[in-house]
């Protein structure tokens, strides 16, 4: 069963003085490209958040953030008075005057350096270990998503297929009318070159190039190729890097069918077929 490499999760864990929420959203790219946003606090938890995105997600643009929301009456924040007071002195001096509104000196104090002082939050591993809990409910979320979208991909997929086996069913039906149709070709410029001609010699001649555009190994290899993809979409893993191969395969056999087709009909089937392959191109781009 594939996946898409489009989805979104997220958590929401409220604490006795905060409130945590876990998001995480991925795109399609090549290889994992991993952005993790946490708090200061929790940056010891950084590497094994990515061990377990990367064993979960796999591929894909991948970003991951934790938001913290402070709910209760308390904060890590404090104004630092010493250093506001000497800052409003020093702002007074510069004045020099007594008028001078202690509220604007204020305002501009505390966006000095040093005014406000954090305290550095210890980790609390009862609350990380709740926290990592809802990081699994986030991933589960977004894997859900995942599986979801490409379902849609799923039946897009296996209706471009089949419209490719019609094509080539026509392709074979054609080769018939193709064949005849270079041999009278070929047969009306030697009659309009009025030269004796030994029919043994045109007969080995005719074969030699029809051999040259016969097209029977692709259509062959074409069949198997297409059969092969729907086996693999059919497998448990989704691996869109196997099905872009085959793709490649798919695509090398329709263009040499039309390379050598020299055929009016058969080619706007070739065309057709072309057509449906490069809307699978597009879209399993985004298959994990």
């Amino acid at each position: 069963m594939i996946q898409s490499m489009t989805g979104y999760g997220k958590a929401v864990l409220q604490l006795p003085t905060k409130k945590v929420t876990i998001e995480i959203k991925s795109l399609n790219s090549k290889n994992l490209d991993l952005n993790v946003r946490i708090p200061s606090y929790y940056k010891e938890k950084e590497l094994p958040v990515r061990k377990k995105l990367a064993a979960a997600l796999v591929r894909g643009k991948v970003d991951f953030s934790i938001f913290v929301e402070m709910t209760a009456d308390e904060t890590s924040t404090t104004v630092n008075h010493g250093v506001v007071k000497e800052y409003i002195q020093q702002l007074r001096n510069v004045v020099q005057t007594g008028s001078t509104d202690d509220v604007e000196l204020l305002k501009m104090a505390v966006r000095m350096p040093d005014a406000l002082k954090t305290e550095r939050e210890e980790l609390d591993e009862n609350e990380w270990n709740l926290i990592d809990e809802h990081i699994d409910v986030a991933i589960k979320e977004i894997v859900q998503y995942r599986t979801d979208e490409a379902a849609s991909l799923e039946i897009d997929f296996k209706q471009r297929i089949a419209n490719i086996k019609m094509y080539l069913e026509e392709v074979k039906a054609l080769d018939g009318d193709r064949i005849a149709n270079v041999k009278a070709r070929l047969k009306k410029a030697i009659d309009d070159l009025k030269v004796d001609t030994d029919e043994n010699r045109f007969e080995q001649e005719l074969i030699y190039y029809l051999e040259k555009l016969d097209i029977n190994e692709e259509k062959v290899r074409l069949a198997n190729h297409l059969d092969y993809f729907l086996e693999t979409l059919a497998t448990p893993d989704s691996n869109g890097k196997k099905l872009g191969f085959v793709i490649q395969e798919m695509g090398r056999e329709i263009n040499t069918t039309g390379s050598k087709a020299n055929f009016a009909p058969m080619q706007k089937a070739v065309i057709q077929m072309k057509n449906e392959l490069e809307q699978i191109k597009e879209q399993i781009l985004n298959v994990l």
